[in-house]
């Protein structure tokens, strides 16, 4: 229950507003939906360019002054230039008592076609009726990554200027075109506007995830980072006939395997001496926050199509997702994958698997100890053979402090919108633009999701609901009043 009667009356006169312009909402998301906006595929970079003209326009159409930054170009694997989409800076309100806050999010989206499996074309918005009207789903690419947050906080901004109120914050956006192909240029303008766009932002939003079930609210504090390791033997300069050498040679993808097989144990626990010792003590604030987690496990076994998980307990999934770092195989570059029979050794052979590690774990130290663990195992097996170990990606994890004023307005506004508190979260995954916020600006980062659980980012028939849409324009806007009056 908010503090005073005026400022639940001023709540209840922005929800209406917001119910009312229902239609309006879902009417700018299926222009938005209908941009091809798909960042992987070069030929269509011109879409994600009049994605982010058309994102500036309805910017600008609130009063935010809005800069289109140019980021030069880079080089596809052919060798031609391609030009980089620009990021939007764009800034609303400038009034000192206030808060600054700066929402990121992307336009672009991953690839899509109807002969992938969709049941709808996933360019055109397709609402699809529930039992309910706010069960209703509506469907297309981008609609819950990312286009869906990104106008729901537009709509929210836009409901405070159309009831003529004063904005309870002043804004900053950065909204990027390249995020599913990495984020590209994105690091360096951050940095480079460190002292002036960025110099009196207080807090940063993330709006680019989605809850972990299907009704439950939450609100994310976390997430791993990932080391990508590749691990090559090499005997000679050519491949050799298994009959004229076979047994007589030390081959390298015996060698190989050998190696891999070194890496994790039949239970999932990392081998690596060391790996373990500098990952984050579980406190018993932690250890709570799982209890009271909504996350369906069978659920979620269903989903991953397997019979049975190494652990049997919610609690226990929960941290080997979250607190603990995992390692997994990815797959063998140089052995032979055709079907059917060919007896050849290869001469060269290159393993790759991935770290996915937590908060206190060091990367350059996950390094050291993966590629001492590995030459320990390959001597032991007196190989004439060449070893190379190198780590070509590492991403830094993130974590948040979910006492702090951000995740207690967010959570305030989550009580006033949904009556629930919200489950609090971490990623399993990696979110390498909340660790590069957090890591330049030096501010409390938040990712702020308010997709659910089942609505198929970067798969086919993505949604999001018109539940979670409209209530997450709400959300987006009750939130705005939490932290002016926290502040």
């Amino acid at each position: 229950v908010m503090s005073s009667s005026s400022s639940s009356a001023l709540e209840m006169e922005i929800f209406q507003y917001i119910d009312l312009h229902q239609s309006d909402f879902i009417k700018d998301l299926k222009e938005w939906v209908a941009m091809e906006s798909d960042s992987v595929q070069p030929h269509l970079r011109k879409e994600v360019v009049r994605m982010m003209a058309l994102a500036a326009d309805r910017l600008a159409a609130l009063g935010t002054t809005v800069n289109l930054v140019k980021l030069g170009s880079h080089q596809l694997p052919d060798g031609q230039d391609l030009p980089l989409p620009p990021v939007i800076l764009g800034e609303l309100g400038e009034d000192p008592q206030n808060p600054t806050v700066c929402f990121y999010g992307h336009v672009d989206v991953q690839p899509a076609k109807m002969e992938d499996g969709w049941n709808t074309d996933p360019y055109t918005l397709t609402e699809i009726d529930g039992v309910y009207i706010f069960l209703r789903n509506l469907y297309g690419r981008g609609t819950t990554d990312n286009k869906g947050p990104v106008l729901a906080w537009i709509n929210a901004v836009e409901t405070f200027r159309a009831l003529k109120l004063a904005l309870p914050v002043n804004f900053r956006f950065v909204i990027e075109g390249m995020e599913e192909a990495g984020s590209l240029g994105l690091e360096k303008l951050l940095k480079e506007e460190k002292q002036s766009f960025f110099s009196d932002v207080d807090y940063i939003v993330i709006s680019d995830n989605l809850w972990l079930s299907k009704k439950k609210p939450a609100l994310t504090y976390g997430s791993r980072g990932n080391a990508c390791f590749f691990v090559e033997v090499e005997c000679g300069s050519k491949d050799l006939h298994s009959g004229t050498f076979g047994g007589i040679i030390h081959e390298p993808l015996t060698d190989l395997i050998a190696l891999l097989d070194s890496l994790v144990d039949p239970a999932g626990r990392i081998q690596i001496p060391g790996i373990y010792d500098s990952v984050a003590q579980l406190t018993d604030e932690e250890r709570k926050l799982y209890e009271s987690i909504e996350f369906d496990l069978e659920e979620h076994k269903s989903n991953s199509g397997v019979k049975k998980f190494l652990f049997g307990t919610k609690e226990e999934i929960l941290l080997h997702l979250w607190h603990y770092p995992s390692l997994s195989i990815h797959g063998i570059e140089g052995a032979f994958h055709e079907p059917g029979i060919k007896t050849v050794i290869p001469s060269k052979v290159i393993g790759k698997f991935s770290i996915r590690q937590v908060p206190n774990m060091d990367l350059s130290v996950v390094k050291q100890q993966v590629m001492e663990h590995l030459e320990h195992v390959f001597s032991k097996r007196n190989s004439p053979n060449k070893l190379t170990v190198s780590m070509p990606l590492g991403a830094k994890p993130w974590l948040a402090d979910v006492n702090n004023l951000l995740y207690k307005a967010a959570r305030r506004a989550i009580k006033t919108v949904f009556g629930d508190d919200p489950d609090l979260i971490r990623d399993g995954s990696t979110i390498p633009v909340a660790r590069m916020f957090q890591t330049i600006m030096q501010k409390s980062v938040m990712m702020f999701p308010i997709g659910a659980a089942d609505d198929g980012e970067h798969s086919q028939n993505e949604k999001i609901s018109r539940h979670n849409y409209i209530e997450g324009t709400k959300l987006f806007a009750a939130f705005f009043l939490e932290i002016s009056k926290l502040h």
